[in-house]
């Protein structure tokens, strides 16, 4: 009897607000899918990729014998693995953007979902997931971290513990987009660390930072090498979306 009254109160309420998708307004199944136009336009992160920073490939053989990127090859980043959930392209922008500014806090659960699948493994090898720090003059204007309402749903499918403010942004930073990778890299030096207070739960541990986008990279690594700095065993990082490399795809 007692496991009909979720049901019934998720059935009164699909009644109430009937689910639509989560790129547009066609009525779904349940809440947290797509409808299938907008799943047949979504690119979803798969094999082949670059083992290191998750960067799809067009084809198998661009990774070479290492499995890496040719920036990965070139530089190796901080981290273990990276991986995405989405391909960054104009049908996951509508709703990255929606998450992050129009005040749509509720798709966390579906795109950690996606994450989940995409990032199995590091999930299971993860002792302590992190997300990416807002500085606390972002965080007011926005109202939340997106990256860490993501981490907090991760870890409740994961049951893997989840800390919100571990991180911390030590001073504000510009908008990375228009960077390149030396610029990124120079404006983000420093500018992340690991909070005092938390330090105590990093050392040995295999650590899992969760963002909404990677692009470059840039954030991800500075959050690495904050935790490494900290006696981290490890370092993965899983997004919601990852940007492609034009170059690759």
């Amino acid at each position: 009897m007692h496991g009909l009254l979720p049901l019934a109160g998720r059935m009164a309420l699909d009644l109430l607000l009937p689910p639509v998708c989560l790129t547009c307004d066609r009525p779904v199944e349940a809440p947290g899918r797509f409808c299938a136009a907008c799943f047949a336009r979504t690119g979803f992160v798969t094999e082949p990729c670059c083992h290191c920073c998750g960067q799809p490939f067009a084809h198998a053989g661009l990774g070479g014998a290492a499995g890496r990127c040719p920036s990965c090859l070139a530089h190796a980043p901080p981290w273990r693995r990276a991986r995405g959930a989405l391909r960054y392209d104009a049908q996951a922008a509508k709703l990255m953007l929606a998450f992050k500014y129009a005040d749509r806090p509720d798709l966390a659960a579906p795109l950690a979902a996606l994450m989940a699948r995409a990032g199995a493994a590091l999930l299971r090898d993860a002792e302590l997931i992190v997300p990416v720090p807002l500085h606390r003059r972002r965080l007011f204007a926005r109202r939340y971290n997106q990256a860490a309402l993501l981490a907090l749903a991760l870890g409740r499918r994961s049951l893997r513990p989840a800390v919100p403010d571990l991180l911390v942004r030590t001073r504000p930073t510009v908008k990375l987009g228009d960077l390149g990778r030396a610029a990124r890299a120079e404006v983000l030096a420093g500018a992340i660390a690991v909070r005092p207070a938390r330090a105590s739960l990093v050392a040995g541990r295999q650590v899992l930072v969760v963002d909404d986008v990677m692009t470059s990279g840039a954030t991800a690594a500075a959050c690495a090498a904050a935790l490494l700095a900290a006696g981290a065993a490890a370092v993965d990082v899983l997004v919601a979306a990852r940007v492609p490399d034009p170059r690759l795809t």
